[in-house]
Formats: structure tokens, C-alpha cells, sequence
């Protein structure tokens, strides 16, 4: 019955090149520190989710933000695991990007022909440290205000471009109304879709370069070949 189902998609769609490439194609032998993007896309595909699912009851407003945070941690059917799950998602991700930049730098990954793949890898950690600096205004709270405060006076040190920095991230000379939407807009549409753009880009360089494989994998790639294995 299954495979039925998946000749009538094959004949229509043309999936089954796509799933091997994907799935079923050649790799070296790797050690754990290899799972590290994997993890990363993993916990990604959490803070999507959960995301999703916050952005239902909150509220951008600095009069509703922080009881619409309290309401969803508090009232609702296990509103405290999503919120959770984001907020310590949020770190994680973090962390696990950051390693496994580490590993990509020590292993020297990022040499040719992988140059764009490393780019990529560094947009996405950037865009990773601002989805964590948007995200920390949003509830509204006296820890989240001020830390914010500091953050984007940050900015102002900036040569040349620093006030008008502080001014476009504040939306004028001082945290307002319009600090909170500006940054819930970067959070929910503007940082999203370059993250999407980007683990687009960096996904197909991985199956369309490979990965590479470990320095002393490397050295012996001659006496073992690589297995096949499916994901």
C-alpha cells in the first residue's frame, strides 16, 4: 500500500531524487561533535514552533506585555512548558550554534570548496544573537527594560553611524511603545525570514558540497571508503 502511495508521488512530483540526496547519499565518518548543526536545526525547529504558538496570546503593547507573558505562563494549558521550551530554546541555540562554529573552525571546515557554507554558517549566528537581543524586550519586565537599555545604548559607540543606530533600533531617543513593536516586527517577520533564507542556502552547500570529514578520517579517506547510511 505504502509503496502504491509513494509510485502515485513519484509520478507526479518526482520526490524520490530529492530523498536521496537528502537521505541516502555518501558521508565520511564522523564523531559526535559532527550532531552539533543537526542539534542547532533541531532546537530551530522548536522556537519556530513555540513561537508560534506564544505569538497567539501576546501582546506587543507596553500596557499588556507583561500580563499577556504572565497569562500565557500562568492560565493557559501548559502555557509555562511553550514558554519554556522558547526560553531556554533561545539559549540553547546559542550555545549550540556557537559550538559548532568551534568545530567547523578546528577541524578547518571552512576551506575550500565550503567558503560560502561558512558564510552562511557566521549569517546565521548573527542572526541567531538578534533573535536573542529582540526576544528579551518582549516581555516588558524591569530586568528585560533595562538590560535593553544598555544593549542598544551599545550602539551609539558605533564610528560615525552609532546615534542614528540608537534612534533607528529605539525608534527615537528613548525605549518607547515603539521600541517594543519595532523589535517584536524584527523578531516575528524580518529575523525569520533571513533565518529561513539562510539554513535554505546552507543546507542545500551541505548536500551539494558534503561535510567534511575529520582530520584523521581525512588522512585514511584512501584505505576506507566512505558508507552509505540513510538519514
Amino acid at each position: 500500500m505504502m509503496e502504491k502511495i509513494g509510485l502515485w508521488f513519484e509520478e507526479r512530483m518526482g520526490w524520490r531524487p530529492i530523498w536521496t540526496a537528502l537521505a541516502l547519499r555518501n558521508i565520511p565518518k564522523v564523531n559526535w561533535f559532527y550532531t552539533l548543526g543537526s542539534a542547532t536545526l533541531l532546537v530551530m525547529i522548536n522556537q519556530i514552533l513555540t513561537g508560534i504558538l506564544l505569538t497567539i496570546y501576546y501582546v506587543p503593547s507596553p500596557q499588556d506585555a507583561y500580563s499577556s507573558v504572565s497569562f500565557i505562563t500562568n492560565e493557559i494549558t501548559a502555557g509555562w512548558l511553550i514558554r519554556g521550551l522558547h526560553h531556554w530554546g533561545a539559549s540553547a541555540m546559542v550555545v549550540l550554534a556557537g559550538l559548532h562554529m568551534i568545530r567547523v573552525v578546528v577541524h578547518g571546515a571552512y576551506k575550500f570548496p565550503r567558503e560560502v557554507t561558512w558564510f552562511t554558517g557566521l549569517g546565521l549566528l548573527a542572526v541567531t544573537m538578534a533573535f536573542g537581543f529582540t526576544g528579551y524586550l518582549l516581555p516588558w519586565d524591569q530586568k528585560a527594560y533595562w538590560a535593553t537599555t544598555v544593549g542598544t545604548r551599545m550602539l551609539e559607540v558605533v564610528p560615525v553611524i552609532g546615534p542614528w543606530l540608537l534612534r533607528f533600533a529605539r525608534g527615537g531617543e528613548e525605549l518607547s511603545a515603539v521600541t517594543l513593536t519595532r523589535f517584536y516586527g524584527m523578531h516575528i517577520w524580518v529575523l525569520p525570514a533571513a533565518l529561513l533564507l539562510l539554513v535554505g542556502i546552507h543546507m542545500f552547500l551541505v548536500v551539494r558540497i558534503g561535510i567534511s570529514a575529520p582530520p584523521k578520517a581525512a588522512e585514511s579517506e584512501s584505505e576506507e571508503p566512505d558508507v552509505e547510511v540513510e538519514a
